[in-house]
């Protein structure tokens, strides 16, 4: 068995994807299954509250804003860095939006050997990627930072000005359709399977 794991490789499992497209549910579901530690953006960002409102004392909403987000990227890279030093496979969830994101996942997998894959959550049909995005926002008043319309979201792509539309070159990338038919479980298994086929130590 231990001459089996050996001959996997760590992967940072990275999850790609706009707010309200399902890709928290299903970078969780997929941390429980596989037994990895989760590193999720916004949990860094969601904590920053206090700090915004003393920032916004100072400097203008967007500056506070890039500082912070910043440094929740700043966060998750140290953390996913001594999870690769421990010989750990990580899911990470962010929203993956620029190049230079993932560059620095690659970068950071080199370190150790690891691989990098990509899990893209992708609704096909808006409508009910609406619903669920305000659906979410109704309930959740925690995460102030997120997009709680459907006019927040458009705003954020359009700021985005299709940067978040790029190549991924040789990194391995599988495509959900989060809003198709199926369930959690059945895209789980999809991703699952996925992962299986890069030699993921996870699986």
């Amino acid at each position: 068995m231990a001459r089996e794991e050996a001959t996997k490789t760590q992967l940072i499992i990275a999850m790609k994807g706009h707010p309200g497209t399902g890709k928290t549910t299903l970078a969780r579901s997929l941390a429980q299954t596989l037994k990895i530690p989760l590193i999720d953006k916004d949990d860094v960002r969601d904590s920053t509250f206090s700090v915004e409102a003393t920032l916004l004392n100072h400097i203008s909403p967007a500056t506070a804003s890039q500082l912070l987000n910043d440094l929740s990227y700043a966060a998750i890279w140290q953390l996913i860095s001594t999870q690769l030093q421990l010989r750990l496979s990580v899911v990470v969830d962010s929203p993956l939006s620029r190049k230079a994101h993932l560059d620095k996942l690659i970068q950071l997998a080199s370190c150790t050997g690891a691989r990098v894959v990509v899990v893209e959550c992708k609704p096909s049909d808006h409508c009910e990627w609406r619903v669920r995005l305000e659906r979410r926002a109704a309930g959740d008043r925690s995460s102030w930072h997120k997009p709680s319309t459907w006019r927040d979201l458009e705003r954020l792509i359009e700021g985005y000005d299709g940067c978040t539309e790029y190549d991924v070159g040789d990194v391995p990338k599988l495509v959900v359709d989060t809003v198709a038919a199926g369930t959690v479980e059945e895209h789980l298994a999809d991703v699952v399977e996925f992962i299986r086929c890069h030699g993921g130590a996870c699986v």
